[in-house]
């Protein structure tokens, strides 16, 4: 029996297949491109996760790329919004019609109200006050209580601003020499004026030049302070108000500052006008 002969269909069954497990690899092998894809994408579109290690790197990127604000000027700024120049008025010996003014010094507030600590030498003998607020506000104010032998007064305008923020009083008791402290206030009239320094003594005391009054348990400081500066707020630098300034010391007749200055602590500036315990 003659040997059988390829069917003459065998080579096209055979390149048939070829081309169907040719195009099974080539969409296995798409689907498997897509799927990485899809895979690269989400992993780009989730966000990493921060690390101590990459906070730490952006601060200090920050620290030496950025001028950060002095401690002082960071003091002063906290307290800035607080302080008010205070005017006092009497009647003009020459004109009985007009008011002259009298006196000049510095105020902070210390209650939402409006409420504003002083000295009293500021306000002594005055028959108007007037304060004006950081952002130019301009009101009259009344004295709602003294302690003369502490030269501390308490006053309040008869409008504040809205957005009126008080200081935040702290406590002296945490003060040590060297400490860095700041007076905020208005020099001869000029400011608000920042001045910075040290704690120079504790519990200091200060007679005045007319040896009829004395102050004790004061702050000494050697921030910069003068006529004007006084009623207003010795500032550590957490931003707290610690003391108000009330004397600078002077041997000769010049009203000008030397280096020696007084505060009364803000703990005895409160209870001596009948306010509660800080």
């Amino acid at each position: 029996m003659p040997a059988s002969l390829p069917s003459a269909t065998t080579p096209l069954s055979w390149r048939s297949k070829f081309r169907w497990d040719f195009a099974a690899i080539f969409l296995l092998g798409v689907v498997f491109s897509l799927v990485v894809m899809g895979v690269f994408l989400i992993q780009r579109s989730t966000p990493k996760a921060l690390t101590q290690q990459d906070i730490d790197g952006a601060v200090l990127h920050t620290l030496q790329t950025k001028e950060l604000p002095s401690a002082s000027a960071r003091a002063a700024a906290s307290v800035q919004g607080a302080v008010v120049h205070v005017q006092s008025y009497v009647t003009d010996p020459k004109n009985k019609d007009q008011d002259k003014e009298s006196g000049v010094g510095t105020g902070v507030v210390i209650k939402d109200d409006g409420t504003i600590l002083t000295n009293f030498h500021v306000i002594a003998g005055a028959k108007k006050l007037k304060v004006t607020f950081f952002d130019g506000t301009e009101a009259e104010a009344i004295v709602v209580a003294v302690q003369p032998d502490k030269d501390l007064a308490v006053i309040k305008p008869q409008k504040i601003p809205d957005d009126l923020e008080p200081a935040i009083l702290g406590s002296s008791q945490q003060l040590l020499p060297g400490d860095m402290v700041v007076a905020v206030g208005f020099p001869f009239g000029i400011g608000p004026s920042v001045s910075a320094g040290v704690v120079s003594g504790l519990n200091r005391q200060f007679k005045s030049p007319d040896g009829t009054q004395v102050l004790t348990g004061l702050i000494q400081f050697d921030a910069a302070a003068n006529p004007g500066n006084s009623g207003g707020p010795l500032v550590n630098v957490s931003g707290e108000v610690v003391g108000i300034v009330t004397a600078i010391l002077n041997p000769t007749s010049a009203r000008t500052f030397i280096g020696i200055g007084f505060a009364t602590t803000i703990e005895s500036a409160g209870s001596a006008v009948g306010l509660p315990p800080f």
